[in-house]
């Protein structure tokens, strides 16, 4: 995928302004944050009690829908390369692979833990907030934190400065936001980098589109604590198991959960690094812009 961004010689200067790589990142960026601000007074404030939803449900809910709506109708239209990583058309395989993908790779992790003896079950799990738990740590995560880190700052870093740049600063990026959660540490901010950021940025790369990730993010949270008991990235949950977690904090993840473990940064960074060949055998790495800027004036 390594082409030239389109040039429209009839644009208005305006227009060029907005379209290039780093506008549009700061735009896309400011519309999201303004549109996360919306979402937290509709579904707190301006709308009344829903039976069976807390309010912090009501705010995802409603963001998630209302980030979705501003992707389709805004975000996929900024750029000077038109796309729309979020097509309805031919979604579910990616979606389906990747919840696959996520349930897998994180299965694995738990049989690796409890083989090492730090993953012991103690017990059956509630399934009474099975669904709260579905929508706010799998589900809204996934919708909000892929467009955000995959859909907004990769996609135009990488047309700005290439893909190794948009997989470095989002992997990056995605740890450091984890450093505000319960239990966080400089370790775990590493780890969600590598296992998560270079997991979650290769599988965008290699579709293009915001799908696969989704799902692989989704299913990742929804496997360790919705169904085997363990801290969602710091936060608590109550799986369909009862487990704990003992041990060195190398192996524990030390309160955060196993994804500030060892055992979660080896396997799925190299899940993440399959992904990664995969894309870059399909000739979807992109070159910086000022490398591809001579072929594009050549071109034009």
């Amino acid at each position: 995928m390594d082409q030239a961004p389109r040039i429209v010689a009839d644009k208005p200067l305006w227009r060029r302004i907005v379209d290039y790589p780093l506008v549009a990142l700061v735009l896309g960026v400011f519309l999201y944050f303004v549109v996360v601000g919306l979402s937290a007074f509709v579904g707190t404030q301006a709308l009344p009690p829903i039976p069976g939803l807390t309010q912090n449900m009501q705010f995802d809910i409603v963001c998630a829908v209302l980030l979705v709506l501003l992707y389709k109708l805004v975000i996929r239209h900024l750029g000077e390369e038109r796309r729309d990583d979020l097509r309805l058309g031919g979604a579910l395989r990616p979606l389906g692979i990747g919840l696959g993908a996520g349930v897998a790779v994180f299965g694995f992790i738990v049989f690796v833990a409890a083989a090492l003896g730090v993953y012991h079950v103690t017990g059956e799990g509630d399934s009474t907030d099975l669904l709260p738990q579905l929508i706010m740590s799998a589900i809204f995560p996934a919708i909000s934190e892929e467009m955000l880190f995959r859909g907004i700052l990769f996609r135009w870093i990488e047309e700005f400065g290439g893909s190794w740049a948009a997989l470095l600063l989002t992997s990056a990026f995605f740890g450091a936001a984890h450093l505000a959660n319960p239990h966080a540490s400089a370790i775990a901010a590493v780890g969600i980098a590598f296992e998560a950021g270079v997991m979650l940025g290769a599988a965008y790369m290699l579709t293009r589109s915001l799908w696969l990730p989704m799902g692989i993010h989704a299913a990742w949270n929804f496997t360790q604590g919705e169904i085997f008991d363990i801290p969602v990235s710091g936060m608590p949950v109550h799986g369909l198991l009862t487990a704990r977690l003992t041990g060195t904090p190398l192996l524990t993840g030390n309160g955060f959960g196993l994804e500030a473990s060892l055992i979660a940064i080896v396997v799925a960074t190299i899940f993440g690094l399959c992904l990664l060949w995969l894309a870059i055998r399909r000739g979807e790495a992109v070159k910086p812009r000022w490398v591809r800027a001579p072929r594009q004036l050549a071109s034009a």
